[in-house]
């Protein structure tokens, strides 16, 4: 009796949680908040599934090099707390302006609408320049001043 209760019990979970994953697709605030909450958790298979094609590569290049973070790293990484600003719709493109609790001002995301769902759309330079421009640092601020650059053969 108790393995039909617990039967019914998970069957039921997965259906809430499938309707409520389904529900989310097609609202574009909903998917960037989950985007990035998974994003921030490391879960990048559930950011991949709210994520276009070219995102999802970006977010495997991710995937490989938080296995080289510490844990104490990534259990701060789990706390960081996202508030969606804005959303702006133009069609099949949505710009969603957000915070996270760990760096201050606003960021956006990009999200296009294929086949009816909501997914994000990163390139690489919004991940390098974390979706702003200004954010990477110049070159000359990253190269020490008193540095030697050593050139083979002179």
């Amino acid at each position: 009796m108790k393995k039909i209760v617990l039967s019914f019990v998970a069957l039921a979970f997965t259906i809430i949680t499938l309707i409520g994953c389904g529900g989310s697709k097609s609202d574009p605030k909903a998917v960037a908040t989950n985007f990035l909450n998974a994003r921030n958790s490391l879960d990048f298979e559930t950011a991949k599934k709210l994520s276009t094609p070219e995102t999802g590569k970006l977010l495997e290049m991710l995937a490989s090099f938080s296995g080289m973070m510490p844990d104490s790293m990534k259990n701060e990484a789990k706390k960081i707390k996202v508030s969606i600003k804005d959303i702006k719709e133009e069609g099949d493109n949505a710009t969603v302006t957000y915070s996270e609790s760990a760096k201050p001002g606003d960021q956006t995301i990009k999200l296009v609408k294929k086949d009816g769902k909501w997914l994000v759309n990163m390139s690489k330079e919004d991940m390098g320049a974390g979706g702003e421009e200004g954010d990477t640092p110049p070159m000359e601020d990253t190269v020490p001043a008193d540095s030697t650059i050593a050139v083979p053969g002179q």
